[in-house]
């Protein structure tokens, strides 16, 4: 394997290996603190990041407002005070080595608030900022106002070619690096577009070869490249490594980590991960966000598949095939659907799927009983954690916090969910993020007999190769 040499991000050199920052209490200050430590540059989460009591308790998030805006206004409360927290545990950590970012979603409820009261509370402790999900336009301004290098996710040449020309270009001397995570590899939320099929993934060696072009023309040759997804041992990337082609490249992990003594996930999670075979992982478009998102094969994904299975078209008056009536809800008013959809809808109902429930898109999926008041009060209990929510109808920046759409029982509370797996929620009930090289711990040797290493243990051996 080619020696791996120290790249210069943000001011200083450090080893051009990156911890991908990973949601919900998942990437914390002692994970990232320790990356840090190792040389490289550490990424906590600042997406409703855990705080701590003056005996070092996590503070449960318990919301008591009754309504959306009043929970949200906790939220963000939540989000800022926890990201303070977890940035003083990785500074402390880090021991002034390596670099600390924060990583924020900028479609989360209260972004900029949130990522501006971090910045305030915790001043001279970050590094810099990693943001996906989304276009976050705005985010080299507040890098620039807390003096802090900024490092935008995207996924394609013309997403940083929109963010360059309409705000980027303004603040040139803050860009730290330009994370290309790749849609088809990486965990989490991914940025495919539309014109980008979910089925045939693109090598992401020629994409990312036109992201370093596009750059180069906005003079911008020598910021890194971080390299995101899909990564395991850096000897099969290494006609990345120290090629001109390229420029400075970086490589980052956000899955990898996850299995460390350091990662606060439970001890189940982690011996899950060791087991997760070829194909476990599902790209699905289930999330409320809107954006396709990969995750671990378990029943909580099996359940929204079946939900989305149980669905029919309906009208609201007699049209076209449209001519067989049902009754929706306790007052039985009618709709109408095909024969052919009718008796379907019939067989679900023998199986015990007897509660119909709109979508915004004038069909009526099929839940038990049980199911449906789960889905009626996960919306009723919203507190804003996006900026817009298929799921809730919540949206953060119209005067009702609505986003004039029916809301949407196809898809899942998220933050529900992922606060649940982050604290020893069940496996198989919640969303299990992950890449979609998640099988290969267990080829891995470095992991037999179950071993979990420590961030230091595993920065060591991500350099020593196999």
């Amino acid at each position: 394997m080619k020696t791996i040499n120290p790249i210069r991000m943000g001011g200083v050199e450090v080893l051009p290996l990156v911890e991908g920052g990973k949601g919900v209490s998942v990437s914390t200050g002692a994970s990232s603190g320790a990356w840090a430590a190792a040389g490289g540059v550490g990424t906590f989460s600042a997406v409703n990041a855990d705080s701590f009591d003056a005996d070092g308790n996590r503070i449960p998030q318990v919301y008591h407002g009754t309504t959306r805006r009043e929970r949200h206004e906790e939220l963000v409360q939540y989000g800022i005070v926890g990201g303070i927290a977890q940035a003083r545990e990785a500074h402390e950590r880090a021991g002034g080595k390596g670099r600390v970012h924060a990583n924020i979603l900028w479609e989360m409820g209260g972004a900029e608030r949130v990522i501006r009261g971090v910045l305030e509370g915790a001043k001279g402790l970050i590094n810099g900022l990693t943001c996906g999900a989304g276009m976050p336009y705005r985010l080299a301004d507040i890098a620039r106002e807390y003096g802090v290098f900024y490092y935008p996710i995207v996924s394609s040449a013309r997403a940083f070619n929109a963010l360059w020309k309409r705000s980027y270009s303004k603040t040139r001397e803050w860009l730290g690096g330009v994370v290309y995570e790749d849609p088809w590899l990486a965990g989490g939320h991914n940025g495919l577009s539309n014109s980008e099929d979910p089925l045939k993934p693109e090598a992401p060696f020629a994409r990312v070869l036109k992201l370093r072009q596009q750059m180069r023309e906005f003079g911008l040759g020598d910021v890194p490249i971080i390299m995101a997804g899909g990564v395991w041992w850096l000897e099969e990337w290494e006609e990345w490594i120290d090629n001109p082609e390229l420029g400075p490249i970086a490589f980052q992990f956000g899955t990898r980590p996850l299995v460390t003594q350091e990662s606060p996930i439970s001890d189940a999670w982690k011996q899950r991960l060791l087991t997760v075979k070829e194909g476990d992982v599902l790209l699905q478009r289930f999330s409320p966000t809107g954006f396709y998102s990969s995750a671990v094969r378990n029943e909580f994904l099996g359940e929204l598949e079946q939900r989305n299975e149980h669905q029919v078209a309906y009208t609201g008056e007699p049209v076209g095939d449209h001519v067989a009536t049902y009754g929706v809800g306790p007052r039985k008013r009618p709709v109408w659907l095909t024969e052919h959809d009718l008796q379907r809808v019939r067989g679900w109902e023998s199986e015990g799927f007897t509660e119909a429930m709109r979508t915004p898109d004038n069909t009526l999926i099929f839940v038990t009983p049980e199911r449906q008041a789960e889905i009626l009060k996960d919306q009723v209990d919203c507190m804003g954690c996006l900026s817009s929510c298929r799921f809730s109808n919540w949206a953060q920046e119209t005067a009702d916090h609505s986003n004039g759409k029916k809301a949407d029982p196809r898809s899942f509370c998220i933050q529900k969910t992922l606060q649940d797996i982050a604290h020893d929620g069940a496996l198989e009930h919640n969303l299990m993020f992950a890449g979609h090289n998640a099988f290969r711990f267990g080829r891995d040797p470095f992991y037999s007999n179950g071993f979990i290493p420590t961030v230091k243990q595993l920065v060591e051996r991500i350099l020593t190769g196999r």
